[in-house]
């Protein structure tokens, strides 16, 4: 799955953009211009961000990568779209230049919503129900602060002696995406290490993070790094010891306001901190589990989310786990059901390590 989102973007990674803000370049990392041909906008940002750029545009758009490009010429500027979409990208920059005190307040989605075309005109009503309005958050009972939070979350899955009995587990299960099943294979080790194997016919698919960082391939192909964002990502996923370690990643987690999720009143946290993806995590009031997460990564053309929810909880090695869990994303979802799952099988360290040559 990572790899397919990943050639999807690849192909609109061409496209020039006005950046809305410029980071700064250190040591020998190169530039957009010097790995991308006909970069004309975003000259200035690492090249591991443009893909993660084109991500966000497609997404916002809701379409693929020829709709602004000609298939096998990605970097020809046939189309008008794509010279449609430097304008835009350039308008979009001047309005948080020139009104938000250069803060990325606008973005492709503000106007877009998915749509190629946004809308300029208010729809008209077709049914006499009701108009839709926002709904009103849940009503607030005894406010918990995070540490409240934090230590039900912990008690909930069964303390931390129970947490800290299992050090690995070995999972398997199936990937179900568009109504299809793809077996799969998991193996975490404490303290954050993690690799999933999704098996597809006769290839295999890897998505691992060594302790240090992450890395994807596929069999008969040379695996490679996840850039700084998608490793951060693949971090968090690893940790092991996640309701234990969540204040020491988060040491500024702030408790926001309650929501509903499918029915169930939630305590919301979130938090942010350097080098870790911005999360907001949500806690059924009742049990004290977290039902989701979502996480975003800053790109150069704006934020973008991952929504992880979390269910079908059970005990495994003493300590409750998810056996299910849903990842959505603006450009597709995917659900991981675990079958079976073995806790403290011996895991060699080198089978997270990112291969040499091509994966076998």
């Amino acid at each position: 799955m990572h790899q397919q989102i990943l050639a999807a973007a690849l192909g609109v990674a061409a496209l020039a953009v006005a950046p809305p803000l410029v980071r700064a370049q250190t040591g020998d990392t190169k530039t957009a211009e010097q790995v991308f041909k006909n970069i004309t906008e975003l000259k200035t940002i690492p090249a591991d961000q443009l893909v993660p750029a084109m991500q966000f545009i497609a997404a916002s758009l809701g379409v693929e990568c020829t709709f602004c490009h000609v298939q096998g010429k990605m970097d020809a500027d046939d189309k008008p779209e794509k010279k449609t979409a430097r304008r835009m990208m350039a308008m979009t920059a001047m309005i948080n230049k020139t009104s938000f005190g250069g803060r990325q307040q606008i973005t492709c989605y503000s106007c877009h919503h998915g749509l190629s075309h946004p809308a300029s005109v208010p729809a008209v009503m077709e049914s006499d129900a009701a108009m839709h309005t926002e709904a009103a958050p849940p009503t607030a009972g005894p406010t918990a602060t995070v540490d409240e939070i934090l230590a039900r979350y912990v008690a909930a899955v069964g303390g931390a002696d129970a947490i800290h009995r299992a050090t690995s587990r070995e999972m398997k299960g199936v990937l179900v995406t568009g109504g299809n099943q793809t077996p799969i294979e998991l193996f975490t080790k404490a303290p954050n290490e993690r690799i999933s194997i999704s098996h597809m016919g006769s290839a295999d698919s890897y998505t691992a993070f060594d302790g240090t960082a992450g890395w994807m391939g596929s069999t008969g192909h040379v695996a490679h790094a996840m850039n700084t964002a998608e490793s951060a990502s693949a971090g968090l996923d690893a940790e092991f010891y996640l309701p234990l370690r969540l204040k020491e990643i988060y040491p500024q987690l702030r408790r926001g306001r309650p929501e509903e999720i499918r029915g169930a009143e939630c305590d919301v946290v979130s938090g942010s901190a350097p080098g870790h993806p911005a999360i907001r995590l949500y806690f059924e009031k009742t049990t004290g589990l977290l039902l989701r997460m979502v996480r975003s990564s800053e790109t150069p053309m704006g934020r973008m989310p991952v929504q992880i929810d979390y269910a079908d909880y059970r005990n495994s090695g003493g300590a409750k786990v998810p056996f299910r869990w849903t990842l959505s994303r603006p450009a597709g979802r995917f659900t991981i059901q675990i079958a079976e799952m073995k806790v403290n099988v011996p895991i060699d360290d080198a089978r997270f390590r990112k291969p040499e040559g091509e994966l076998k």
